[in-house]
């Protein structure tokens, strides 16, 4: 079975992050009964908590990663991203 590590790059106080965790929540939670889906796994990481990720990502954020690769920066959408995890092989 495949699996997918879905990481949300943020920090607290950004609206957007917020919106970002909501909506990668939903997208993750309408996955889960899908046989065709792989095993999700999802974080979150602070730019306020590590020096790499603020020098890279502090004018991005929210960015989310799949499987350590950039999926998308500031909005995501929620098509793209169920059909992104749908290709993880």
């Amino acid at each position: 079975m495949p699996t997918a590590l879905v990481t949300l790059i943020g920090k607290p106080g950004c609206h957007l992050c917020d919106d970002a965790r909501d909506l990668v929540s939903s997208v993750v939670a309408k996955l889960a009964d899908d046989a065709a889906a792989p095993t999700i796994t999802f974080e979150e990481r602070s730019i306020l908590d590590d020096a790499d990720l603020h020098e890279l990502y502090l004018e991005d954020i929210p960015v989310l990663l799949i499987n350590g690769k950039v999926h998308n920066y500031w909005r995501i959408d929620p098509v793209r991203l169920r059909t992104a995890l749908l290709e993880v092989s």
